[in-house]
């Protein structure tokens, strides 16, 4: 069974940031989300990234007390959708997702399996122009994504 790729904001923000958010289609194919995280967006998103209500409100409201409503949104859809990998970056979301199970992924680690497929030539690179937009990493995930590039 396939992986079904569920996307919160920041993922997308800093990819279409620097120019790059087609890089999610090249990886993935297609990438899911949900209107929330589309309003958070605040710009149209291309047509290969596909929007999907949240079914259970009641979750998504009790995640929105502890986290911004994209992310819980996105880990609410991630919930309700089988074999899910779910892209997040902001640590507390991530705990949640993780404390629910849930397959995650950041930013970088979607660059280090565009890099694997041959899809870009270097991680380091758009590391440095995310860098640009003020987008900040954790050291220790930064260097072991270098790392595991080949390119530290």
């Amino acid at each position: 069974m396939s992986k079904i790729i569920i996307s919160d904001t920041s993922c997308l923000i800093a990819l279409d940031r620097i120019g790059h958010i087609g890089l999610l289609q090249k990886v993935f194919t297609t990438v899911y989300t949900t209107q929330i995280v589309v309003e958070e967006f605040e710009r149209p998103l291309p047509d290969w990234i596909l929007v999907k209500d949240v079914i259970n409100i009641n979750r998504l409201e009790q995640l929105k007390l502890v986290l911004d409503p994209g992310e819980a949104s996105a880990i609410s859809l991630a919930l309700e959708t089988k074999n899910p990998v779910l892209i997040i970056d902001e640590k507390k979301g991530r705990k949640i997702a993780q404390e629910l199970n849930i397959t995650i992924i950041g930013t970088l680690k979607v660059l280090l399996i565009a890099k694997n497929k041959g899809v870009i030539v270097s991680v380091k690179q758009l590391i440095d122009e995310l860098k640009k937009h003020s987008f900040r990493f954790n050291k220790a995930v930064l260097d072991e994504v270098l790392r595991l590039a080949g390119e530290d």
